[in-house]
């Protein structure tokens, strides 16, 4: 009997050494997946609402590379994880934010036919500032003024009649057409937008799996 209780024993602490680091594996998998996505997740919701409220936008993606510099870096003890995560994060704001202005505008905005009142660079000393006056030539004809945010980048002239799309929602400043030599600028801005967020989320989630302490 005490033979048969040993036994038994042995086989329950056997089954329970085994199941632990299956379950505390699978917990950290899961945690590691969960973070893979909210922290690229929460940076292209920032670059996207840097689009419509700049500082908005800004205060959502400095905080999720705050955030997440502070758990890969500080509580995972991953350094270079933590580095790789940051400088892509900030990678991402810049591209992300444009990648979506632009295949919004161009799949769902209204064309508009407009004139360039005005062409401006407002601070020749530090590069290119550009900034387009545009006036519609139908409807409200509405004024706008957009910046290189809104493709302006002195391709334009005043007097030159274009075609501008207009966000339906009104939200966003309307945009600008590309130039002959802007071709597939868009296409490659996702591209890179999506590599981007590749890395950050398999940095994240490797940081995750590799964890110490």
């Amino acid at each position: 009997m005490s033979a048969s209780g040993t036994v038994v024993a042995a086989d329950g602490a056997g089954g329970t050494g085994t199941s632990r680091p299956a379950s505390s594996g699978g917990r950290r998998a899961v945690s590691s997946a969960l973070w893979a996505v909210l922290v690229p997740a929460s940076l292209l919701l920032g670059s996207v609402l840097a689009q419509w409220v700049t500082w908005l936008g800004v205060v959502v993606a400095l905080a999720t590379i705050a955030v997440a510099a502070c758990v890969v870096g500080g509580s995972w003890h991953r350094a270079g994880a933590a580095t790789l995560v940051s400088f892509g994060g900030f990678a991402l704001m810049l591209f992300a934010g444009p990648a979506a202005y632009e295949g919004y505008m161009k799949a769902v905005g209204e064309p508009v036919d407009a004139v360039v009142t005005r062409v401006a660079d407002r601070d020749q000393r530090r590069g290119p500032d550009m900034f387009c006056t545009l006036r519609e030539l139908g409807g409200d004809r509405k004024t706008y003024e957009v910046s290189q945010q809104e493709n302006c980048f002195g391709q334009a002239r005043p007097g030159d009649r274009v075609e501008i799309r207009k966000d339906p929602l009104g939200l966003l400043d309307p945009r600008l057409p590309d130039s002959p030599d802007q071709r597939n600028t868009t296409e490659i801005t996702l591209v890179v937008s999506a590599a981007l967020t590749l890395l950050v989320a398999a940095g994240t989630f490797y940081a995750g799996q590799r964890r110490r302490g």
